[in-house]
């Protein structure tokens, strides 16, 4: 018997022992997983009644950092003004994959009847508001906390490196406040030191099914830029219109003209946009015609070249209507965040990664959403991947979904564990099919 035929014989048990491993350790981290579920659920209620507003998250970040040094990591904290970054060594040579959850929460005052729920108070704009957990980042850090222990405790089968993230200021925050959330831990170096290959991140969805997993491949969330457009007109008495400009009514027309820039003039058979005027202010007294009007509005892009053109649109339109009625307009166009898009041969892998985690019939090939995510200045950098988590009872009236950002937001904490699930099945999935 030659060496080659000996080889040949023994291959398929090669293989044979090597799927079984694959899969008595799947069994335990699906064990691992279930034994933790009261944990996790203990600590996303930790954190929904003490919530924190973005760059105020220092009691959360202290405490997930004690928490990852106790599991042994090298931790970082704090970057980004209250960021955590927690490093999981592994000694082995491998990629380096990383995990991001975001920590702040909202400016609202909950109403609903948990027994968890937040009391908490903040100054705002010299305004004192409510605090809450509004968009489940609780539960974010709640379940990358889940698989920050899992995955510590599991070293041993693992090679490469693992980076958390948890991250602040996802929600943003104001002018005066300069960078946040993302794109400022990107500028600190959270995907240097070591470089990160790949980033996976989820979004809990109180409006699908829970315990669902929901994604699409390239754009997933849309970018969202916002702007201000001040017309100045030239008062009078609102009894002789003639004597003076109003920019009350150029405004009115301001407002419908930016409606052609979509309808009109978007080439949308490539790429869908929306441009929304939020809010108009002009004038004190119904007999008074004001000197001028301030409108801000809100845009959603999902193609950075119809980002641009729509841009310039913008300016021209509310430029050149007012001056057709003899007034002047004032544009100014702020930057938020680029569309989240997922890198397509890393989609290709990870779908399998969810496919693996509850089976091919709860897992949804969704339409892109005019919602928007700053996991997107990650995706600019390194190969990303963003899904959502679906956390909406299926047993529940329908007309009574609890909506994101508003004071009854709800989320059913039986699909968290799916959550830890499929972090963890992404990251196990992407290390070991890495050279």
């Amino acid at each position: 018997m030659n060496k080659q035929f000996i080889f040949i014989f023994f291959l398929p048990l090669f293989f044979q022992t090597t799927a079984q491993h694959s899969s008595s350790f799947q069994a335990s981290l699906d064990q691992q997983v279930s034994k933790l579920e009261p944990q996790l659920i203990q600590w996303r209620r930790k954190f929904h009644q003490n919530p924190e507003l973005s760059n105020h998250e220092k009691q959360t970040g202290a405490f997930i950092a004690d928490y990852l040094k106790l599991l042994g990591m090298e931790v970082t904290y704090p970057l980004a003004k209250t960021g955590v970054v927690g490093l999981l060594k592994t000694g082995k040579p491998g990629p380096v994959v990383a995990l991001r959850a975001d920590m702040d929460a909202l400016p609202l005052t909950e109403h609903n009847s948990l027994p968890f729920i937040s009391k908490e108070k903040a100054l705002l704009n010299g305004q004192e508001t409510g605090v809450m957990h509004a968009c489940g980042h609780d539960a974010h850090m709640a379940i990358l906390m889940t698989v920050a222990k899992i995955l510590s405790e599991n070293k041993k089968e693992l090679k490469g490196t693992v980076k958390f993230i948890f991250q602040p200021a996802e929600e943003g925050v104001s002018a005066d406040e300069g960078t946040a959330g993302a794109e400022l831990m990107v500028k600190e170096g959270v995907l240097e030191n070591p470089k990160v290959n790949a980033i996976f991140g989820l979004h809990i969805q109180s409006l699908l099914p829970s315990g669902t997993l929901n994604y699409r491949s390239g754009s997933l969330m849309a970018a969202v830029d916002g702007f201000d457009i001040k017309v100045i007109g030239k008062g009078a008495h609102g009894a002789t219109p003639w004597d003076g400009v109003d920019p009350v009514v150029i405004s009115s027309e301001i407002v419908t003209g930016l409606q052609t820039i979509v309808s009109r003039q978007s080439e949308l058979t490539k790429a869908s946009a929306v441009i929304t005027v939020g809010s108009l202010h002009a004038g004190v007294r119904r007999n008074i015609i004001p000197d001028e009007a301030i409108m801000q509005g809100t845009i959603r892009t999902f193609d950075t070249a119809m980002q641009r053109k729509i841009h310039q649109k913008i300016k021209l339109t509310a430029t050149k209507i007012a001056e057709a009625s003899g007034a002047a307009a004032e544009v100014t166009i702020s930057k938020g965040y680029p569309p989240t898009v997922n890198d397509p041969a890393l989609t290709i892998q990870a779908a399998k990664s969810l496919v693996k985690t509850v089976g091919s019939g709860r897992v949804n090939v969704i339409d892109a959403v005019t919602m928007a995510e700053d996991f997107s200045f990650y995706q600019q950098k390194v190969p990303g991947f963003f899904f959502f988590l679906g956390a909406y009872p299926e047993a529940m009236n329908p007309q009574r979904k609890p909506t994101h950002h508003t004071v009854d937001f709800l989320l059913d904490e039986n699909s968290f564990k799916v959550g830890v699930s499929a972090l963890l099945n992404l990251t196990l999935d992407y290390l070991s099919a890495s050279k």
